[in-house]
Order: structure tokens, then sequence, then C-alpha cells
């Protein structure tokens, strides 16, 4: 049996002030075929999973905190205890607009890589309205910080 506990996972902190630990998939002791599963939290006033597309469809989860959603051209705040599905290849955010900080689980599936975190590290995430659709009318704006250092 495999266990994997949220406490001992050191995760990664990615430029738009996002800590990410992988429960499922990625680099988690936990491998599966069907579905990548993880623990996020977003700093409060504008932590954020900058716009980006991956061919898996996903869930959203929120488990606690205040959120701005954007999917496509939709654009709506999410809560406590709501869950956000996010078809494949339809750009999607989620920005903390609360000052606590907002935690969520995702899941997505197939299992497999989605670029978005590596091109949050590398600084070459496509920008909304230029490389990628426009965020929807009146959204924060896409995080495209290069990392520090």
């Amino acid at each position: 049996m495999i266990i994997t506990k949220l406490s001992e996972l050191a995760g990664k902190r990615y430029p738009a002030r996002r800590w990410t630990r992988n429960l499922v998939g990625g680099a988690a002791p936990i491998q599966a075929k069907n579905f990548c599963m993880g623990f996020v939290v977003l700093e409060p006033n504008g932590g954020q999973v900058p716009w980006h597309n991956q061919e898996q469809e996903e869930i959203y989860y929120v488990v606690e905190g205040t959120g701005e959603m954007c999917l496509g051209e939709e654009r709506q705040i999410v809560t406590s205890g709501q869950a956000a599905f996010i078809p494949p290849t339809v750009f999607h955010q989620l920005t903390n607009i609360g000052d606590t900080p907002l935690t969520m689980i995702y899941c997505y599936g197939p299992a497999g890589d989605v670029a978005h975190w590596r091109q949050e590290l590398e600084g070459t995430l496509p920008k909304a309205g230029v490389d990628a659709p426009p965020l929807p009318i009146g959204a924060q704006p896409q995080c495209t910080d290069k990392p520090a250092g």
C-alpha cells in the first residue's frame, strides 16, 4: 500500500505565488494511469494558476478561500466547497481575490504532463490576448512573471 502524507511533501513554488504538491502523478510517490491529483495553495491577493490550457479534462475543488475562476470567455467567483469542471483544451485561470490563502485540490485525467508548470518556471507561458485567447472581460491579469534568479 502506498500512502502519501500532504504535510511531508515539499512540492514546488511557482512565480505566480502558488505552492503545488502532487498527491498522485508527477513527483508524487503514488502514480496512476487515469488521473493526477494535487493540493494547491494560492497566496492572498493575487496568487494564481495562470491562464493556460491542456489536453486533459480537469476539476478544481476549492477547499478554502475565494477566487476568480476564468474558463474560456466566462468569469465567476468561486468559494469554499465549490468545484469547477474544466473541459479539455479550454483556457482557464484561477486567482485568489481574498485576503487569506486559497486552498484547492485539482484532479485531471488522463495522467500525464501539463506544460504550464514547465512554462511558468521558464517564463514562457503563452500570453493572454497575444499567444493565447484573451482573458474574459474584467478578469484579473495573467501572471507571466519570470522566476527570480
